[in-house]
């Protein structure tokens, strides 16, 4: 595995945002993992902004570019060990705890996760 997204990094790419064409050029050159919980959250970030069948579709297609990793009862206590000690969302956490567990770069634009780089590392997408 080379690298693992994050929701952010999947939704700018959806949204056609700048960062977008990045995560998609690595979607299609790179291995590519990510955590189903960030999958969710991509999803229920996207659904206001799309008509939910699009969404349906697109997460669909996500689900056939890229590896989605469903998290094991030790991927859960990582997640949550990672919570209790930082600020950030619990499917934040996830990502992080996905990225640790493979030796994988993060990447993302989420502030909260950058700000994260003595955990994992980190690509900033911003």
């Amino acid at each position: 595995m080379s690298i693992v997204l994050d929701a952010w990094a999947v939704v700018a790419m959806f949204k056609g945002e700048s960062a977008g064409t990045r995560v998609r050029a690595a979607i299609a050159e790179e291995d590519a993992s990510m955590s189903s919980i960030n999958v969710g959250e991509a999803y229920y970030v996207l659904v206001p902004n799309f008509e939910e069948w699009r969404v349906d579709d697109a997460v669909r297609e996500l689900r056939r570019q890229v590896r989605v990793i469903d998290p094991d009862f030790e991927l859960v206590l990582l997640a949550a060990s990672i919570k209790a000690s930082r600020k950030l969302s619990y499917a934040d956490a996830f990502c992080v705890a996905t990225a640790q567990r493979h030796r994988a770069p993060l990447w993302t634009g989420d502030p909260e996760i950058v700000a994260l780089g003595d955990l994992v590392e980190v690509v900033d997408l911003r």
